[in-house]
C-alpha cells in the first residue's frame, strides 16, 4: 500500500481523474510511494480518454484515512469537495486551478496555484521542472483534461498557456487536438443512459457563499431540449437533493457544447439569487444564460456576488 494518495474532488471529471494519474506517475519517477485514487465514479468523457489511451482508472475510495497520513489533492481545496475525512489525515501538497476558500491546514505544505483553464497545464510544467518526460499515454490523457476544461479552447477560463500545452501534449500523445477533442466531448455529452440522479451528480460541487450551502451541477450536450424533456424527473430528485443536504440552492446547468450557452434550472429559497446574479428573468425556475459555459469563471464568481 503506497503512503500517500492523490486525488481530485468528489464527483469526478476529466481533469480530476487525468491529473491524479499524471501526478502520481510523476511522483512515481522522482522515486516517491504515491497512488492515484478517485472519489466517486467515472463519468463517460472520462471513460472514453481512459479507453483511447489504454489507460485504467483510479480504484474508488471512501474513507482515505483508512489507509493512510498523508494526501496530496489536485484539482481541488474546499473541504466539503473532498474526501469526507480529509481533516483526519495531513494535506502534504495542493495542486489546483481554482479559488481558495474553505481550506487550512496544522502544517507547511507545497501549495501551487495558478490561474489557468486545467490542473494539467500545470503539471505540464511541473514535468519540465523536474526534467521527467511525460509518457504518450499519459499525455494524451493530460490533453484530455485540458479539452474537457477548456471546452475544446472556447471557455473563458481557457489561457494562452492552456492551448499551448495542449499543443505540445497533444504532439506527444500523437493525435489531432482538435479531431480528438471534438470525438471526446461529444461522449461525455451522451446522457441517454443516466438517471435523473446521476445527472445532477455527475459533476456537481458545494460551495459555501457567505454561510449559504450552494451546489452547482453542470452537464454538457449537444441538445438542451433532451435534457429538459427529463424535467419531470431531474427536478424532484434536485429538491430531494436540497432537503437531504440543507441547501440554499441548487443550481442545474445544461451547457450546449455546440453553441456555448447555457440553460439554467434553480431550486432552493434562494432561487432569486440566479435572476440577480445573471440579470435575467427566471420562467418556471428556468433562465437561458448567453455565453455562459463556465462553472468556475462564469457561474460561481456571479452567484458569489449575489449571496
Amino acid at each position: 500500500m503506497a503512503n500517500t494518495l492523490i486525488f481530485g474532488h468528489k464527483n469526478p471529471d476529466t481533469d480530476t481523474i487525468c491529473s491524479a494519474i499524471a501526478y502520481a506517475e510523476l511522483k512515481q519517477a522522482l522515486g516517491e510511494d504515491v497512488e492515484a485514487v478517485r472519489l466517486g465514479e467515472v463519468n463517460n468523457e472520462t471513460q472514453y480518454a481512459l479507453d483511447h489511451f489504454n489507460q485504467s482508472a483510479p480504484r474508488m475510495v471512501e474513507n482515505v484515512s483508512d489507509e493512510v497520513d498523508q494526501v496530496i489533492l489536485v484539482d481541488h481545496n474546499e473541504r466539503q469537495q473532498s474526501a469526507d475525512d480529509i481533516d483526519r489525515v495531513q494535506v502534504l501538497e495542493v495542486i489546483d486551478h481554482h479559488r481558495i476558500a474553505n481550506f487550512e491546514t496544522k502544517d507547511p505544505l507545497y501549495y501551487r496555484a495558478e490561474p489557468v483553464g486545467c490542473t494539467a497545464t500545470i503539471l505540464n510544467k511541473l514535468y519540465k521542472e523536474h526534467g521527467v518526460e511525460i509518457k504518450k499515454e499519459t499525455a494524451g490523457l493530460m490533453l484530455s483534461a485540458i479539452i474537457s476544461d477548456s471546452l475544446l479552447f472556447k471557455s473563458p477560463t481557457c489561457t494562452d498557456q492552456d492551448v499551448a500545452a495542449a499543443k505540445e501534449l497533444a504532439e506527444a500523445a500523437d493525435v489531432d487536438a482538435d479531431t480528438y477533442g471534438l470525438e471526446m466531448l461529444k461522449a461525455g455529452a451522451d446522457l441517454s443512459d443516466k438517471t435523473a440522479e446521476e445527472l445532477i451528480s455527475m459533476d456537481a460541487k458545494e460551495f459555501d457563499m457567505n454561510g449559504n450551502k450552494v451546489e452547482i451541477a453542470q452537464v454538457n450536450t449537444v441538445e438542451v431540449n433532451d435534457v429538459l424533456a427529463l424535467r419531470d424527473k431531474i427536478e424532484p430528485a434536485i429538491e430531494k437533493t436540497v432537503a437531504d443536504k440543507d441547501l440554499k440552492l441548487f443550481v442545474f446547468v445544461i451547457t450546449d457544447i455546440l453553441n456555448n450557452d447555457s440553460v439554467v434550472l434553480s431550486v432552493g429559497e434562494a432561487e432569486e439569487k440566479v435572476a440577480e446574479a445573471f440579470e435575467v428573468t427566471l420562467e418556471n425556475k428556468t433562465a437561458t444564460l448567453k455565453g455562459v459555459v463556465s462553472r468556475k469563471k462564469q457561474v460561481v464568481p456571479n452567484l458569489q456576488n449575489a449571496f
